[in-house]
C-alpha cells in the first residue's frame, strides 16, 4: 500500500517506510518477529473507531497492542493493522467513590506511580511495562492477588470500541454479559478496551518486600523446595503472595528463589515464611518499604526485552515426591543456545479463591498456583521451542488448563485449556458482540471454531 491508502486513519500512523518502523514493530518477546502493514498510535476513542472501520473497509485484519507483552505475539502480526494504545495513558481518580479510571494504554509503571503518590496500592502486575488492559482482561495475577484479588476482580466498568466503531460500556448494569466475559476472557477478543475503572484499595503506608534465595542448589534441593512450597502455600496467610522459582542459569547454575509482598510488618512476615527457610544455605531479606519502592524493586528484575519460549499450567493438587523430582529434572539441562531455564510457581488462593469458577471468565479459582516453564535464549528458536514441547507433555499429564496471559501456541484444545467450563458462554458473548469476527487472532475466541 502507498500512503494515500491509509486515508481514514487518524492518530500517528507508522508504515514500513518510516525510519522508526523497525524499532516500533518489536514487542517484548524478541522471539516474535512480525511485520504489520501499519501501526496506528491512537490518541482518543475517535482514532480507535477510525482504525476499526478502516480495517473492515480495506479487508485488513487488525490486532490490538497495549503493552506488547503477549508471550506468543498475538498483539501483532504480518500484514495487519496494529492498533497501539500506548499514547492513551490518562489516569483519573475519584477518591470519594474509591474508583480509579485508566485509559487503555496505561501500563503497570504508570498506574503504580499515580496511585502511590496518593497513598494507595494497586492489584497490578509485576513487569512495569505490561499494559494494565491486557493484564486485567486475562485475569490479572499479581503480587497482591491473594490479598486484594485478581486484577479482573477489581474491575467495575470498562469502555470498549466494538466492531462497528461504536463505544459500549460494560458493567454489572450495562451489557453485563460482556462485563462478565471481559474479566478473564483475554485481551483482543471482543473489541478495543479504551478505558477501565477499578475499585481502589484502602490507603497503606508500607508493605514488606520478601526476597528468598538458595544460590547453591542441586536437583534434590529443588525437588525438596517444590514439596515445601506446596505444603506451605496450603495454609499461607492471605496477606502474602509469592512467586517462587527453580532455575538453571548459565551464570549462576542451579538455584531457587522466591519473591513477593506481605501486607504487614517484617516480623509478622518472618513467622509466615519460616517453613520456606529450612532447606539450608538460604539467604533472605525482609524490607519494610513504601508500596511504590517495593513494586519498583520487583520491576527492576525485568530486562527491557528478551527472547524466550514458555508454557503455563494450573496446579490443582499436590505433587508426589516422584513428580517433584521429575519437575526438577526438567530444567537440569538447558536447550542449546539457552542462557536460562526455569520452572516458576505463581501463588493463588486467598481472595482469588473466594469467587466461583463461573463468576468471571477466569475459571481456575480452585487452583493452588500457576506453573510456568520458560527458556531464555540468544540462539536457535527451534531448539528452545522443541525443548518446551518435549516437557509440555509431562506437565500436561499432572496439571489442568493454561493461563491465557501466559499463552502457548502448542495447546491442542486451547479454548478449553484457557477457559474450562466457560467456553460455551464466551462463544455466545463473542457471537453477540463481534458477529463478524473483526477481532481475531491465533487462539482467539471464535464461535464456530473447534476448540
Amino acid at each position: 500500500m502507498n500512503l494515500c491508502d491509509f486515508d481514514g486513519l487518524t492518530g500517528r500512523v507508522i508504515t514500513p517506510e518510516d525510519p522508526s518502523y523497525q524499532a516500533l514493530r518489536q514487542v517484548y518477546n524478541r522471539a516474535v518477529n512480525k511485520f504489520p502493514l501499519a501501526i496506528v498510535y491512537c490518541l482518543n476513542e475517535g482514532d480507535v473507531s477510525n482504525a476499526v472501520l478502516w480495517s473492515i473497509s480495506h479487508h485488513v485484519s487488525l490486532r490490538i497492542r497495549s503493552g506488547g507483552h503477549n508471550y506468543e505475539g498475538y498483539s501483532t502480526g504480518n500484514d495487519i493493522l496494529e492498533i497501539d494504545l500506548s499514547e492513551m495513558n490518562q489516569i483519573t481518580i475519584d477518591e470519594t467513590a474509591h474508583l480509579l479510571t485508566v485509559e487503555g494504554g496505561v501500563n503497570n509503571r504508570q498506574v503504580y506511580e499515580f496511585v502511590s503518590s496518593l497513598g494507595y496500592p494497586f492489584p497490578g502486575g509485576t513487569c512495569p511495562s505490561v499494559g494494565v488492559s491486557g493484564y486485567a482482561l486475562g485475569g490479572g495475577w499479581g503480587l497482591s492477588c491473594r490479598y486484594l484479588g485478581l486484577g479482573c476482580d477489581n474491575l467495575t466498568k470498562l469502555r470498549m470500541i466494538n466492531y462497528e466503531g461504536t463505544a459500549l460500556t460494560a458493567s454489572p448494569q450495562e451489557n453485563p454479559d460482556l462485563f462478565w466475559a471481559l474479566r478473564g476472557g483475554g485481551g483482543g477478543n471482543f473489541g478495543v478496551i479504551v478505558s477501565m475503572t477499578f475499585r481502589l484499595p484502602g490507603k497503606i503506608d508500607k508493605i514488606t518486600l520478601i526476597d528468598i534465595r538458595y544460590p547453591d542448589s542441586d536437583q534434590e534441593k529443588q525437588a525438596s523446595f517444590i514439596r515445601t512450597w506446596q505444603d506451605w502455600l496450603a495454609a499461607a496467610d492471605p496477606r502474602i503472595t509469592l512467586v517462587s522459582r527453580i532455575f538453571n542459569s548459565i551464570e549462576d547454575g542451579l538455584g531457587i528463589l522466591a519473591r513477593g509482598f506481605f501486607y504487614g510488618p517484617p516480623e509478622a512476615a518472618l513467622g509466615i515464611i519460616t517453613p520456606l527457610l529450612r532447606l539450608g544455605g538460604v539467604k533472605y531479606t525482609l524490607k519494610y518499604l513504601p508500596f511504590l519502592e517495593a513494586v519498583n524493586r520487583i520491576g527492576s528484575f525485568y530486562p527491557p526485552f528478551e527472547a524466550f519460549q514458555s508454557t503455563s499450567r494450573f496446579v490443582l493438587r499436590d505433587f508426589t515426591d516422584c513428580e517433584s523430582c521429575r519437575l526438577a529434572d526438567m530444567i537440569a539441562d538447558r536447550p542449546q543456545g539457552s542462557s536460562y531455564a526455569a520452572l516458576s510457581f505463581y501463588a493463588l488462593g486467598g481472595k482469588v479463591a473466594e469467587e466461583g469458577p463461573s463468576a468471571t471468565a477466569f475459571t481456575y479459582r480452585n487452583a493452588k498456583y500457576i506453573i510456568w516453564l520458560n527458556t531464555v535464549y540468544d540462539g536457535c528458536k527451534c531448539n528452545n521451542a522443541a525443548w518446551i514441547s518435549e516437557r509440555f507433555c509431562y506437565l500436561k499429564s499432572i496439571t489442568e488448563g493454561a493461563y491465557v496471559n501466559f499463552p502457548y501456541d502448542g495447546l491442542p484444545r486451547y479454548l478449553e485449556e484457557y477457559y474450562g467450563c466457560n467456553v460455551r458462554r464466551l462463544k455466545m458473548v463473542k457471537e453477540q458482540y463481534d458477529p463478524l469476527h473483526v477481532f481475531s487472532f491465533p487462539q482467539g475466541i471464535g464461535c464456530n471454531i473447534c476448540c
